[in-house]
């Protein structure tokens, strides 16, 4: 049977709970065959350390560079220059392969201005650099979806999408990716996106170090060493083989983010 191969798009390596622990859950991953990991930022602390993460284990892990619209509240002016400054040093940098976690979040609409507001900023980075932007649209999936058009963005990743399922068809037809993560293999939600979007735009993810995850997760720290659970419920739904699924993810994950995987690494 040939060896399955797993990725993981959406990681918070650089997040305060992986301190000390990253190279561990690297090579963790790698003892699970997961062959890459994007870590997403949420401000420029964390930008900073997903590209020190992406450098330190080229090949295997990535970067993605942004503000969070959790990040947003406490974001000053001079921070989120430091941040587009940084980003815009990376031009030459394959380390970096996206702008992420970006996006808008309902649950902070008394800033809802300066959310969008940096937001905008983000995504004409990604315009300036040609870089795919890692999407956060907690309940303003619909919003961002109609938002997206009037920029020239490459390719856009709707990171664990759950609703409203309606979007999904104009996002699927518009090119957009969309990841799911561990929920796959317990909430009916999410698997009912997974069967609707077709493998061919579909990524997969932990967003680790998210810690609530249901059984068979329950109580663990999460890692990509997930990702075969996954992977597995996700053929479950789509009634296809593991091996099929697996490389077909690996392979969107190359296309999406323009990357060139080691077939020889498990």
């Amino acid at each position: 049977m040939k060896p399955l191969r797993y990725v993981d798009a959406h990681i918070h390596l650089s997040d305060e709970e992986y301190a000390g622990k990253a190279d561990e859950i690297v090579s963790e991953a790698k003892s699970s065959n997961v062959v890459a990991l994007v870590s997403n930022s949420m401000d420029l602390k964390t930008s900073v350390e997903s590209l020190k993460l992406a450098e330190k284990h080229r090949g295997t892990v990535y970067a993605a560079l942004g503000v969070h619209p959790w990040s947003v509240n406490s974001l000053t002016e001079d921070q989120l220059r430091k941040v587009s400054e940084l980003i815009l040093k990376q031009k030459a940098n394959d380390a970096v392969v996206a702008i992420g976690e970006v996006g808008l979040d309902y649950k902070y609409e008394k800033i809802w201005d300066k959310q969008l507001m940096v937001f905008d900023e983000m995504l004409h980075l990604a315009e300036k650099l040609g870089l795919p932007v890692i999407i956060h649209s907690r309940g303003t999936t619909a919003k961002i979806v109609e938002l997206l058009p009037s920029y020239n963005l490459k390719k856009v990743l709707l990171h664990w999408f759950s609703n409203p399922i309606g979007v999904l068809p104009m996002a699927v037809g518009r090119g957009y990716y969309i990841s799911e993560g561990p929920p796959v293999a317990y909430s009916n939600g999410i698997r009912e996106v997974v069967k609707r979007v077709p493998l061919t735009n579909f990524l997969t993810e932990t967003d680790g170090p998210v810690r609530y995850f249901k059984n068979p997760f329950n109580g663990k720290m999460t890692t990509p060493a997930f990702l075969p659970t996954v992977v597995g419920a996700v053929a479950e739904v789509k009634k296809m083989d593991v091996v099929e699924v697996s490389e077909q993810i690996t392979g969107n994950f190359e296309d999406f983010f323009g990357v060139k995987l080691d077939k020889a690494c498990c």
